[in-house]
């Protein structure tokens, strides 16, 4: 069983117009203009999953690997740096924070390194100590707070308050949008680079969706670049399905998160403002899956099970791939997604091995 939940969106309705007005054109622009000025900036790799596009008898299965993003190892260096890099505008004495579950922490904290400024980031008791390290090798002050990733965005607004520090959060509320709108823009340079690096007309798209700020910004971009509007397919952990729920609903729903998720960086409790108000409209269905395939699928990308080429993948990268398997698997959903012999699908690496500890041992329980 690959997939736990298979949910047709019944409000479907892709409009370019609609999509942007959420995340601006010139917004989109704007980041890309900036970001790809940067001093390390290199488009990330297009693989092809060939091996598993035969298994599956589809045309082609593109790969794109945000492993090699900056040296983060993670989509998540396109938005929280770029956003910091906005808000300071240039300052020099303001202070920096954010709450984080990891990668988005780490991009802010990188982004405030480069501008030299200092940076407070504060994590839950679930983020491990590599994160934590990583984290801190970009000069932050890590403050470890007791209860889930909530608890620790609470305790960071407290205290920003306080003393008047910069949060640079990619959570977006009803009064607080511009900053995750800046990281949402700085997540739709993958689809700007996809566009030139195939000449083939990406049908399908499958987006990993915590709160939903990756899911959002890519489908932005594809608003933006792409010429043709393929199926937007959201993939969660059934542990914490908030956007399949939200849909479900037709409003956005707090779930309960009884036990946390393998794949970390999803396992939320809510979708974000923003996303929600493009995802709702722009997904055409929503899937979930349990953790169960997870290292399998770490180690196959890694062993060239999928590929020619060995990918580093880490948990959070994995469940695009397991939901396209079981999609394949299952004959309502690949009719109702005309998944067959001409589909060019596109699936997103978000992030490598940016937790070095969990990947050795997804990658070791995976080999068995």
């Amino acid at each position: 069983m690959y997939l736990t939940k298979f949910l047709i969106n019944k409000k479907f309705q892709f409009k370019r117009s609609n999509v942007l007005k959420y995340v601006s054109s010139t917004m989109l622009s704007n980041a890309y203009r900036t970001i790809s000025n940067w001093k390390s900036y290199n488009v990330t790799p297009l693989y092809t999953l060939d091996k598993l596009k035969k298994n599956l008898k589809v045309n082609n299965i593109f790969y794109k690997d945000e492993s090699k993003r900056f040296h983060l190892k993670s989509f998540k260096a396109l938005g929280g740096a770029y956003a910091v890099e906005k808000i300071s505008k240039g300052k020099k004495n303001i202070i920096i924070s954010s709450a984080t579950a990891g990668n988005h922490g780490k991009s802010v904290a990188w982004g405030a390194q480069r501008l030299k400024l200092k940076c407070k980031i504060f994590v839950s008791q679930f983020v491990s100590e590599a994160r934590v390290k990583e984290i801190k090798k970009f000069g932050a002050e890590v403050i470890r707070v007791k209860g889930n990733y909530e608890d620790s965005l609470k305790k960071c607004q407290e205290l920003s308050k306080k003393n008047n520090w910069k949060i640079v959060q990619d959570v977006s509320t009803k009064d607080y949008k511009y900053i995750p709108q800046l990281t949402m823009a700085g997540y739709s340079i993958l689809i700007k680079e996809i566009s030139k690096q195939t000449n083939e007309y990406i049908t399908h798209i499958l987006l990993q969706a915590g709160v939903g700020g990756l899911a959002a910004g890519v489908v932005a971009g594809v608003a933006k670049y792409f010429r043709r509007i393929p199926k937007i397919i959201i993939v969660e952990p059934d542990k914490a399905d908030c956007v399949l729920q939200s849909i479900k609903g037709k409003k956005i729903k707090k779930i309960k998160i009884k036990k946390e998720s393998i794949m970390g960086g999803m396992s939320c409790n809510e979708m974000s403002l923003v996303p929600w108000q493009i995802l709702k409209n722009a997904s055409n269905c929503c899937v979930s899956i349990s953790d169960k395939n997870i290292a399998k699928t770490v180690a196959g990308l890694k062993d060239k099970k999928f590929s020619k080429t060995s990918i580093i993948g880490g948990e959070c990268a994995a469940p695009g791939v397991i939901a396209l398997i079981g999609l394949c698997n299952n004959v309502k959903a690949s009719k109702f997604l005309n998944i067959d012999r001409t589909s060019n699908i596109l699936v997103i690496g978000c992030e490598g091995n940016a937790d070095v500890k969990l990947y050795k041992q997804l990658l070791s329980k995976g080999r068995k």
